[in-house]
């Protein structure tokens, strides 16, 4: 779940024709326009173009809910996890590895299901959700060992959240840049696009618990952070973002006992995964050094 540029494409190509199929589901077939509306919302979006890879890695692949999932490793040392958002891949993170790797850590990066060359999960050749992203990073972490870190982008923050609730991931530390902090307002958005009213609405969000065993109030980092002990967090999110808001992750920043914000400005939801301040202050507070500011 994610307000990424794939969710902001179907947003802006809903035609007239859709939105009247929804206005007459919400009087016929409430029901049906609902589970319509949920799998336009998990549709699995293009590939993402991969990155170039640093040199040195060893490529490897797990199964998780009986899909492959596949992923890159470097260096040795305390264990640091890369975890991409929706719509992206693990290439996207890899401004990270060369820094990890120098600093004496070991740099783990995959690709979610049905996302760049992992195989699709159980929901599906073309759709996919958080909830599954939050396994396939419990499954790499039964592999690789606890984490020293997870440094997670947008959806990547409740699927860690997810799994260090409900899976065997632990973690001494988290880095979460431009968080995706909650589900609900960006289903709101959803259904004022597509033009649905309440009687949808309750089934859409039935639908939504129904595919992925979670309820859409669930699907918030405010709400899984609760169940988890605190830890040093690092929120790093850019004012001008449009994908996930700023104000959101102010607000998860606030409400997390040992989180700090770090407020970029023109980097957006995705240059700021590559930005060297932002890499070079991540991997300072990674390191536990008492000047993480980014510059």
């Amino acid at each position: 779940m994610s307000a990424s540029p794939q969710k902001s494409t179907i947003v802006r190509s809903v035609d007239s024709r859709t939105r009247l199929l929804f206005r007459a589901g919400e009087v016929l077939a409430p029901r049906r326009s609902g589970r319509l509306a949920r799998d336009i919302w998990f549709a699995a979006p293009p590939l993402a173009p991969a990155d170039p890879l640093p040199p040195g890695g060893e490529p490897f692949t797990v199964t998780s809910l009986g899909a492959e999932v596949r992923g890159h490793v470097w260096g040795a040392g305390p264990v640091v996890y890369l975890v991409h958002g929706w719509g992206g891949r693990g290439s996207q993170l890899t401004s990270f590895v060369e820094p990890l790797v120098a600093a004496g850590y070991r740099a783990v990066l995959f690709d979610g299901p049905a996302h760049g060359d992992s195989a699709p999960g159980p929901a599906g050749p073309r759709r996919t959700h958080g909830i599954e992203l939050g396994k396939a990073l419990d499954t790499v972490a039964a592999q690789f060992g606890p984490a020293h870190t997870v440094v997670a982008h947008s959806l990547g923050t409740i699927a860690t959240y997810l799994a260090l609730r409900f899976g065997w991931l632990g973690t001494e530390r988290l880095v979460l840049l431009a968080p995706m902090v909650e589900a609900e307002t960006l289903f709101d958005g959803f259904q004022r696009a597509l033009g649905f009213g309440p009687r949808t609405r309750r089934a859409f969000d039935d639908a939504v618990e129904e595919f992925t065993g979670l309820g859409v109030a669930d699907f918030d980092a405010r709400v899984q952070a609760a169940h988890i002990e605190p830890v040093p967090t690092l929120v790093v999110h850019d004012r001008g973002d449009r994908q996930t808001p700023y104000v959101d992750a102010a607000a998860l920043a606030r409400t997390l006992p040992q989180a700090e914000l770090v407020t970029t400005q023109g980097l957006g939801h995705r240059r700021i995964l590559r930005d060297p301040g932002v890499v070079a202050g991540v991997v300072a507070f990674i390191r536990d050094e008492q000047e993480y500011a980014v510059a």
